[in-house]
Formats: structure tokens, sequence, C-alpha cells
């Protein structure tokens, strides 16, 4: 059997090549992300050791007067809370790149759907804003 007659008995939607080959990842975002990403990952060390810190100077809980250690359980709380926080910053950069993927292989199966196209912008412009927040 030759090739040409193999090809006749599959049948599904044809994959449109894009324009230039590869759609490319929004490089703005990307120069943002590469700036961002060490600053979060920095932080969450950070957060560690402090977190670390301040647990090891917690004295053993005595009678009497425990107001110092209260605030410092305080402290680790709210060190742990920045430090999920920072971390759910990374996991949603990921979450983006994942979700941009999966939109930009629907625009290769489907070219003709301009809904998936304009929510490759929408996606990068959430983005943008959410790095701008994280930023401030």
């Amino acid at each position: 059997r030759r090739l040409d007659e193999c090809e006749e008995a599959f049948q599904g939607t044809k994959v449109f090549v894009m324009p230039n080959g590869m759609l490319k990842s929004n490089q703005q975002l990307v120069d943002i992300i590469e700036k961002v990403k060490p600053e979060i990952r920095l932080l969450i060390e950070k957060c560690n050791t402090v977190k670390m810190w301040v647990q090891l100077l917690i004295p053993r809980i005595e009678d009497g007067n425990n107001f110092g250690v209260s605030i410092q359980e305080e402290t680790v709380a709210e060190l742990r809370t920045v430090e999920s926080e920072a971390a759910s910053y990374l996991d949603q950069i990921s979450r983006y790149y994942i979700t941009r993927a999966k939109l930009v292989s629907k625009i290769a199966k489907y070219p003709h759907v301009e809904d998936y196209r304009r929510t490759v912008t929408e996606i990068d412009e959430k983005e943008y804003i959410s790095l701008r927040l994280i930023i401030s």
C-alpha cells in the first residue's frame, strides 16, 4: 500500500500551522515573570528563615505571663500566611503558561474560531494585571 491510500482512510480536522511556524509567548510578560520569580523565591526563603528563628525563640510554656509567647505565635502565623501567598503566586505563573498553551493548541486545531484568539489576549492582560498587583 502506498502512503496516499492510507491518508484517505483517516478523517478529522487538519491542523493549520501558525503563520510564523510557532506562536511565541508574550515577551513582555516573560520579561516581567523572569524578574519577579526570583524575588518571590527569595521572599519564601526569607520568610522561612525568620519563621524558624521566631519559633526557636519561643520559650517553653510556663505558668504566668505568656504575653510574649502569644505575640511570637501570631508572628509565626503571619509569616506562614505570607509564605503561602508567595507560593500561590508561583503556582499562578505556572497555571498561566499551562492555560495559555492549551488555548494556543486550540487555536492551531480550530483556527477559524476567533474567540480562542481573543481569549489568549484576555489571559495575557489578566496575567499582566496580576503581576502588577504582586509587584505593588
